[in-house]
């Protein structure tokens, strides 16, 4: 009895090669989006940074003739400034709400004090040292990023400053100060969108990979179903998994298939061959011997038809056997067309009326529907043909055959009944066998024993089977069953 394959290791495979996938894919975005997100930010920065450099120039030209004519505090410029800080307005930028400024602005003279703070913060404070002013009286750019709170990173400020020039000559600094976490309604949009996209890649990419682990589970379980049938003699198709490696590989394990069975074939069938040659070629060799030449015409007559009968056993055998080595070599169906069962029977039986007659046999077909079945013609007119010779060969003189076929949910059943002796208990499990025969109950030589054993091979190949049984009323039976078949005419 066979073993039966664990059907788990291909599940084994999928599970492996999709949580390899799922690591691999994991990983990838995870650090894509850690990336993105390490430099997204002074990314922002910087593209604030660059317009925060114009809008200082252009500030610091507008705040110079109060700084020359000392009326920072209250001239123009201030005014302007308190202005443009007590504004509102209602601007939606790129899914960000907007409604006041938040800019802080502060000018100090040639030596660093501060002459005025639109936060009236620091006025008259010296802010010399502070990079932004320091780098800038220096003819340098300068800008700094402080934290009101240096606990709190979220209270960092970004200032950019400019000169102020009379002529050439730097007489006054103006810094432009913009709190950093302005950008944080940008960078968490930017960051929901990020992880959004990330997570969307994710699940395409754990969708293709468990399409992709399933098809390549499934191709190495048909494979492993095909080896484990060709392993245990079945007869398997060669599955269809596509080119590339896996296709290289099935016609690999098929042409392996086709060397070994080849070489277990021959043997075989060498062994077999020469064993049921031995008895004609001896029966031939023996009557060649005696045949003389003072032999009456009669005698001699006798010994060659002798010789004929043995050949013609000999070519009978031959040709059979090459049919039946054909067959079994096959592993499916050429090109098939649907077939009535029921109009074969027929035209076989009409074809055999002669070999009927002669042992005063009858012949009666009781199928009262058609019998359509999708396969080859030729192969099912052979079996057919088989069947009706072998229970001719076994029924006795004036016997009566009977063909009996229905068609019904479960299928198709065709059978033959004969009213012979029957088949002995010790040959009912052989009589499928290659080169197996049973004596004939008239006496005649028994025939080449692969008849059978052909329709057999016929049968299963268009997925049906065939029994042979006694009958409690005398005779034997021939039973062939084909399952329900989709799509022919009924």
């Amino acid at each position: 009895m066979a073993t039966p394959r664990l059907i788990p290791w291909p599940l084994r495979v999928r599970a492996r090669f999709f949580l390899a996938f799922f690591l691999v894919v994991g990983i990838a975005v995870w650090a894509l989006l850690e990336t993105f997100s390490d430099e997204l930010r002074p990314a922002l920065l910087q593209s604030a940074e660059e317009t925060m450099i114009d809008s200082a120039n252009l500030l610091a030209d507008m705040a110079k003739e109060d700084l020359e004519n000392g009326t920072l505090q209250d001239g123009r410029f201030a005014q302007a400034v308190d202005q443009f800080l007590n504004r509102r307005f209602d601007a939606e930028i790129w899914g960000v709400h907007k409604l006041t400024p938040n800019h802080r602005i502060y000018v100090t003279n040639d030596k660093g004090i501060v002459l005025f703070d639109s936060a009236r913060l620091a006025v008259g404070q010296d802010y010399s040292q502070w990079r932004d002013v320091y780098y800038t009286l220096r003819g340098q750019y300068g800008a700094r990023s402080t934290r009101t709170n240096p606990d709190d990173p979220a209270s960092s400020t970004m200032f950019v400053a400019a000169p102020v020039l009379d002529e050439g000559r730097i007489i006054g600094v103006l810094s432009l100060g913009k709190p950093s976490n302005s950008i944080d309604p940008f960078l968490d949009r930017s960051t929901r969108k990020l992880r959004l996209a990330g997570l969307i890649v994710v699940v395409v990419s754990l969708a293709l990979g468990f399409a992709l682990s399933w098809w390549l589970a499934r191709a190495f379980s048909q494979l492993a179903d095909y080896a484990t049938a060709v392993s245990q003699g079945k007869r398997a198709e060669l599955p269809d998994v596509g080119r590339g490696e896996l296709g290289e590989l099935a016609h690999a394990v098929e042409t392996m298939r086709q060397e070994l069975e080849g070489k277990q074939y021959v043997e075989h069938y060498v062994h077999t061959l020469t064993h049921e040659m031995k008895s004609p070629l001896a029966a031939i060799k023996g009557a060649a011997e005696l045949i003389d030449a003072d032999m009456t015409a009669d005698q001699q007559q006798r010994f060659l038809n002798h010789i004929h009968r043995e050949a013609d056993f000999l070519q009978q055998l031959i040709e059979r056997l090459l049919d039946l080595a054909v067959l079994e070599k096959r592993q499916s169906l050429r090109e098939t067309v649907e077939v009535d069962l029921t109009e074969l029977v027929r035209q076989v039986t009409a074809d055999k009326q002669p070999l009927l007659a002669s042992k005063q046999l009858t012949c009666d077909i009781n199928i009262p529907v058609r019998l359509p079945i999708m396969g080859e013609p030729f192969l099912l007119r052979q079996c057919l043909s088989n069947l009706l010779d072998n229970a001719m060969a076994f029924s006795p003189t004036g016997g009566h055959l009977q063909w009996q076929g229905q068609l019904d949910q479960d299928g198709l059943q065709l059978s033959l009944q004969d009213q012979g002796s029957g088949i002995p208990d010790y040959a009912l499990p052989r009589v499928f066998e290659r080169f197996y025969s049973l004596p004939r109950p008239d006496g005649s030589r028994k025939s080449s024993g692969l008849g059978l054993s052909f329709v057999q091979q016929a049968i299963v190949l268009h997925g049906g089977q065939i029994t042979l049984r006694n009958l409690p009323e005398g005779g034997a039976c021939a039973s062939l069953t084909f399952p329900h078949q989709v799509g022919i005419g009924l």
